[in-house]
């Protein structure tokens, strides 16, 4: 089977397991989420706004201490641009539907909550497979540290995922279980 095709019936096999858990709840993702975000307070964090199943950061984002903000869609083959967000800013559907607000500082995160499809214990996730946080993760570490931090369902880990050279991996993933530490 090739990469692609391996990766197509994972990220199939995966979104039907995110939907199964989103429909049971995320239990105490977000309180361990919190936990792991207070060891980086003062830090610039990118969240995300939730779309169809994914996880919900946003508790853990409003109560982040520190700058907060978004991803935003520039166009096709890019990297993410990052602008500020609150719980009360104004915002307005981007590409694919995400909310994005509609004014506000650009940011650049030294921390990143990563949605994503699928995940292994090494650290690797399969997103929906645009490329949109490989190219814009790999963007900021060339920058200087960040630490990108996978947020998504137990049941949406796979033993191991097929990767590429341009896959950026995680350096922990927090679950509604457990907080994984790649090694």
């Amino acid at each position: 089977m090739m990469l692609a095709e391996a990766k197509a019936a994972i990220r199939t096999a995966a979104l039907a397991a995110r939907k199964v858990a989103h429909a049971a709840g995320q239990g105490d993702a977000c309180a361990r989420l919190s936990a792991v975000l207070a060891g980086h307070a003062g830090a610039t964090l990118a969240g995300y706004m939730p779309m169809r199943s994914e996880i919900d950061p946003l508790p853990a984002m409003a109560a982040h201490r520190g700058p907060v903000c978004v991803p935003v869609i520039l166009g096709a083959g890019q990297p993410l641009a990052f602008r500020d967000w609150s719980p009360d800013a104004t915002m307005a559907p981007g590409a694919f539907g995400a909310l994005v607000p509609v004014a506000g500082p650009w940011r650049t995160p030294s921390v990143v909550i990563v949605p994503l499809v699928a995940f292994d214990r090494s650290g690797a996730r399969l997103g929906y497979g645009g490329g949109f946080y490989d190219r814009s993760l790999q963007r900021l570490r060339a920058e200087g540290p960040v630490t990108a931090i996978g947020f998504a369902f137990a049941a949406q880990e796979v033993p191991d995922l097929p990767v590429e050279l341009t896959d950026q991996r995680l350096e922990l993933i927090v679950t509604e279980r457990e907080v994984i530490v790649p090694g």
